[in-house]
């Protein structure tokens, strides 16, 4: 299973280890995968899109309006004037 985030494609990045007598090894830095349920579908997502997608899900809870409590119903009665 490739290390790549199914969301934004972030793959890993190449740096350098150094010794202490200052010789550069090449290394991969991964980026950190975490399994989440989206959607109803499990997927492997960065961190950082974990965040974006809670971010993005509060968003539109609050966008959502809220329903007016129904106002009760007055009869109106024919009086004598």
């Amino acid at each position: 299973m490739s290390r790549i985030c199914e969301v934004c494609a972030r793959a890993y990045n190449q740096a350098q280890s150094r010794s202490h007598s200052n010789i550069a090894t090449k290394r991969r830095q991964l980026v950190n995968l975490q399994s989440v349920v989206i959607g109803g579908k499990k997927s492997r997502v960065c961190t950082r899109c974990v965040r974006t997608l809670a971010k993005a899900k509060a968003m539109a809870a609050a966008a959502k309006p809220k329903a007016a409590p129904k106002a009760k119903k007055v009869k109106k009665t024919k009086g004598k004037k």
